[in-house]
């Protein structure tokens, strides 16, 4: 499997009272992949923290289609789906697979840059834009205006 950006176990604290994955855990592994997706292309926090730019969401859509429990591991494979010519917009899919192989559940998430001084939508620096571009893209990834 291509593009694991993730992998680890369901923690006890992660589990809610039908001694499944809570849905907002699914969330956060898909953050987690994110980052990391980010990181692996030389786009790391304190280079952020640096440029006082940071990613945003704009949505979050979660489509649950198999239980993850208390004794799996999880892997998060993540692609850009959308992304602007200019890279100010974007999104990502998210597949996370148990330890099995079976696909547990898909997070989509739309996005953008923002300033984190000005509290403003930011372009990426040309620097980070190269980076940007070398992100896994998914085979329907279109090239978008809006």
């Amino acid at each position: 499997m291509d593009n694991i950006f993730f992998e680890g176990p369901v923690m006890w604290s992660q589990i809610d009272a039908n001694m499944h994955l809570r849905h907002s855990a699914y969330a956060d592994f898909a953050a987690q992949a994110r980052l990391a997706m980010l990181e692996k292309a030389g786009m790391d926090a304190r280079h952020f923290q640096e440029l006082h730019i940071g990613p945003i969401l704009f949505r979050e859509e979660t489509i649950y289609l198999r239980e993850a429990g208390p004794h799996d591991s999880l892997r998060v494979t993540c692609e850009l789906t959308k992304c602007r010519p200019d890279g100010s917009r974007w999104s990502v899919r998210h597949e996370i697979y148990r330890k099995d192989g079976i696909k547990s559940a898909v997070v989509n998430v739309d996005g953008a840059w923002i300033d984190t001084k000005l509290r403003k939508l930011a372009a990426l620096s040309g620097e980070l834009m190269e980076k940007f571009t070398s992100l896994p893209r998914s085979e329907d990834f279109t090239e978008t205006t809006s």
